[in-house]
């Protein structure tokens, strides 16, 4: 694809970051990267790895002259990080997000959005359990969704190229607004983190499986409990603080049907139980036909390189 912007400046450099990073260089989307992250040892190490063109000591630097600003930050950060960067962002750049919840995301950085700044929000729906600038790889938005959630006034053509920058990463996207977004995310996404999350700490607790039992047979379901549950600790907090009402409502749901399922159980309510299951069979092959999974044994998933 040709080039999409002169210079986008990633602010964060993370999984995603690094990833967009790749993904941009490898297409040729952007004249110029550059980057900024709060830690001297990451900003190291996107030096010594050559991630971006420029790494900067500031958030405002590395979004001085950009055409493209992406906050590739904790959702806890942003309002810190839009405050900064608000003054020295130029007339007609677009600035967005790759944040996990988009309500309380557009309330913190909206408003220090210059008049004449394009604030388009958005989130890709592709990740490991990895983090940190070597964790990225080109690939990690091949054919998987990009959600754009475009505020009120958002100019159509800064939303048809920033899409178009997703597209030529790899992405499908879609737009939604904010509302409707957190609370899919809180049933695709945020409760699944919640409940893996719980389950490793069950499994902690129960001293009759012995760490080593845990580790040796964690080839059933409780290594994808695992993996989620690895995930980056402060991104994870400050989604649930942020999608508190959406997920709130999904964990009730979800205790609701739990209950239920302990009642067949209980009960040996054996056609509940198969009725349950094969709907919920029905679901994950819905998964793999729309080409978001295989049912490979390891679930399709590729093998992160380690630099």
């Amino acid at each position: 694809m040709a080039q999409i912007y002169d210079r986008v400046a990633l602010i964060g450099m993370g999984l995603i970051a690094s990833s967009m990073a790749h993904a941009m260089r490898r297409d040729g989307l952007a004249g110029q990267i550059v980057g900024y992250a709060r830690s001297a040892e990451t900003r190291d190490i996107a030096r010594e790895i050559g991630l971006c063109d420029h790494v900067t000591e500031s958030a405002a630097e590395a979004a001085e002259g950009a055409d493209l600003v992406v906050l590739c930050v904790p959702v806890g950060a942003m309002e810190t990080v839009a405050r900064e960067i608000g003054p020295v962002l130029k007339p007609g750049a677009t600035i967005s997000d790759v944040g996990s919840v988009k309500r309380t995301v557009i309330d913190a950085v909206g408003p220090y959005v210059p008049e004449g700044v394009h604030f388009i929000p958005a989130h890709p729906l592709a990740g490991t359990e990895h983090s940190g600038p070597r964790s990225g790889f080109a690939e990690l938005f091949d054919q998987r969704y990009t959600i754009i959630v475009p505020v009120e006034g958002s100019a159509p053509a800064a939303v048809d190229r920033l899409a178009d920058l997703w597209r030529g990463m790899g992405a499908l996207v879609e737009e939604m607004d904010a509302e409707h977004h957190d609370l899919v995310l809180a049933v695709t996404s945020h409760t699944p983190h919640l409940i893996a999350y719980t389950m490793v700490g069950v499994a902690d607790d129960l001293r009759r499986v012995t760490d080593s039992e845990v580790i040796k047979y964690s080839a059933a379901g409780f290594r994808d409990f695992t993996r989620i549950a690895a995930s980056d600790p402060v991104m994870w907090r400050d989604v649930f603080l942020n999608n508190k009402e959406a997920t709130l409502e999904i964990l009730g749901r979800f205790t609701e049907e739990l209950f239920a399922l302990q009642r067949a159980i209980r009960q040996e309510d054996g056609d509940h139980l198969h009725a349950y299951f094969t709907r919920t069979r029905a679901i994950r092959r819905g998964i793999i036909e729309a080409g978001q999974d295989t049912d490979a044994p390891d679930f399709g998933r590729k093998k992160v390189r380690k630099e």
